[in-house]
């Protein structure tokens, strides 16, 4: 499981002219789910994500936490993530898992971050063709792959 966590001074997401999730300061996350994830990945990045320290102290140092500076997530699926790019200039995307995999486990991660932050977490839908406005806030963008923990 693939996160691109991006600090957001405002996110929001539109799905065919309406707004489907819209947040301000907090994260905007691109989530890719791969076919090898499990709950245990859900569990392991959930928690990185929430205790990420990258929001700014009274000193202007990335010390505190989301649930610090109150903020909020936008999660948003995102099979590219997992896009292989070996051979030649089209992106494999083999790795990414399919819509009966990957959707129970895109809904399990919304339900492990809220319980995690005690908020509801806004989102995009999944599969359907989105439009993402963000402001990134530093900028400051973090991947982390729930493969790569040692």
């Amino acid at each position: 499981m693939i996160a691109v966590i991006q600090r957001v001074s405002r996110a929001s997401v539109t799905i065919d002219g309406n707004v489907n999730g819209e947040i301000r300061t907090g994260f905007l996350v691109l989530l890719g789910v791969t076919h090898l994830d499990t709950d245990e990945d859900i569990q392991w990045l959930g928690k990185k994500i929430v205790g990420l320290r990258v929001f700014n102290d009274s000193e202007g140092k990335m010390n505190l936490d989301l649930q610090a500076v109150e903020g909020d997530i936008l999660l948003i699926s995102q099979f590219t993530l997992h896009a292989s790019t070996k051979k030649g200039n089209r992106p494999s995307f083999i790795e990414a898992a399919k819509p009966d995999i990957a959707i129970p486990l895109y809904e399990k991660m919304i339900r492990f971050l809220e319980t995690e932050t005690g908020k509801p977490i806004q989102t995009g839908q999944f599969g359907a063709d989105m439009k993402v406005d963000l402001l990134n806030d530093g900028p400051v963008t973090i991947v982390i792959d729930s493969k790569n923990r040692v």
